[in-house]
C-alpha cells in the first residue's frame, strides 16, 4: 500500500462551556442594545445602537456555530477551507473555529462479517468459508483523506485477504506437520490478522481480531471428501488396533517364556502370533476351536 500522506494530530479547541457562556452573553448584549435603541427617542442613538446590536447578535450566533458535542467513542475531523487542522477526540462540549467544517468519525470497535466465499484451497478443492473481523479506526486523518470510503475499503480488503489465505493453505493437510484451515485455525487466523493489518494500514484502521465463522467443503465434493475423512479415520483406528495387538502378543510371548508355561518352537510361535493377531485385529468375534489332540495335530 502507498505511504500515508497525512497523519492524525490534535485540533486546537477550548472548553465548550466557556464558549457557550460567552455566546449567551453576546446574545444578551445584542438584545439589550436593541432594547435600548427601541426605547430611545433619539434618531442618532437608534442609528448607532441598532446596527451594533445586530452585529453583536450575528457575531454571537456565528461564534456558537463552533460548538461541538463529542460523544465517547467518537471524533471530529476538523478542516479549514479544505485543509486538515486536526482531530478532536476529547468527549464533551468543545469549541473550535466556527469557519471550520467538522466530520464525525466513529472510533468504536466494529464487526465486519464476510459473506460465504467459494474458493479453491491449496490442493485445488473447492471450499466455502466466511470470517468475521473486529476492527476500529486508529487514525481518523487517514480514514478520512487516504481512502474514499474507509468502510467499503475495509470490507473489500477483508474479502481479498480471506480469499488469499484460503488459496494458500489446504482444507485438510495430508501431512501432519503441514498447516490446514481446519486443523490449524488459530495459526491461520493469526496470519489473516497480519495480512489484514498490512492491507488496511493505509486507511488508519486497526485489526483487533479475526475468526472463521464458516468452513466447509463445497457441496459438489462434500460427499466424496466425507468418504475420504471416514477412510482416514478407519485407517487411523486400524493403526491403533495393530499397535495394541502387537504389544499384547509380545507381552504374551514374554510371559510364557518367563513363567515357563509351555515351550514353543519358532514355527509354533509364528502360528500363535498369527492366531492372536487375527483374533485381536478382526472385526468379528473369534470362533474358538477346541484341540483334543496335541499342539502339532
Amino acid at each position: 500500500m502507498p505511504r500515508a500522506q497525512v497523519r492524525e494530530k490534535t485540533a486546537h479547541s477550548i472548553s465548550g462551556g466557556i464558549a457557550l457562556l460567552l455566546g449567551l452573553i453576546g446574545l444578551a448584549a445584542g438584545i439589550a442594545l436593541l432594547a435600548v435603541a427601541a426605547g430611545s427617542a433619539s434618531t442618532t442613538v437608534k442609528g448607532a445602537l441598532v446596527p451594533a446590536g445586530i452585529v453583536v447578535i450575528l457575531a454571537a450566533f456565528t461564534a456558537m456555530r463552533g460548538l461541538n458535542m463529542v460523544a465517547p467513542g467518537e471524533a471530529r475531523v476538523v478542516q479549514l477551507f479544505g485543509r486538515y487542522r486536526g482531530t478532536i477526540r476529547a468527549d464533551g462540549l468543545r469549541w473550535v473555529n466556527p469557519l471550520t467544517t467538522r466530520r464525525r468519525i466513529s472510533t468504536r470497535v466494529r464487526n465486519n462479517e464476510t459473506p460465504v466465499l467459494k474458493v479453491n484451497d491449496a490442493y485445488g478443492n473447492p471450499i466455502e468459508l466466511a470470517a468475521v473481523v473486529v476492527w476500529k479506526v486508529r487514525d481518523t486523518a487517514r480514514a478520512t483523506f487516504e481512502v474514499d470510503d474507509f468502510l467499503e475499503f475495509v470490507t473489500t480488503q477483508t474479502e481479498a485477504a480471506v480469499r488469499h489465505i484460503a488459496i494458500e493453505y489446504p482444507y485438510d493437510a495430508h501431512e501432519r506437520d503441514d498447516l490446514s484451515l481446519r486443523g490449524n485455525a488459530g495459526e491461520i487466523t493469526e496470519k489473516l490478522v497480519a495480512e489484514l493489518s498490512a492491507r488496511v494500514e493505509a486507511a488508519g484502521v486497526q485489526i483487533v481480531e479475526s475468526r472463521f465463522t464458516h468452513l466447509a467443503y463445497a457441496p459438489e465434493i462434500a460427499s466424496a471428501m466425507l468418504q475420504r475423512q471416514q477412510a482416514g479415520a478407519v485407517v487411523a483406528a486400524r493403526r491403533e488396533i495393530v499397535d495394541g495387538a502387537v504389544g499384547m502378543v509380545e507381552a504374551a510371548l514374554r510371559r510364557l517364556r518367563q513363567e515357563d508355561i509351555v515351550s514353543l518352537d519358532e514355527e509354533r510361535q509364528a502360528a500363535m502370533v498369527s492366531n492372536l493377531l487375527v483374533v485381536l485385529c478382526g472385526d468379528r468375534a473369534a470362533q474358538p476351536i477346541v484341540n483334543t489332540g496335541t499342539l502339532y495335530q
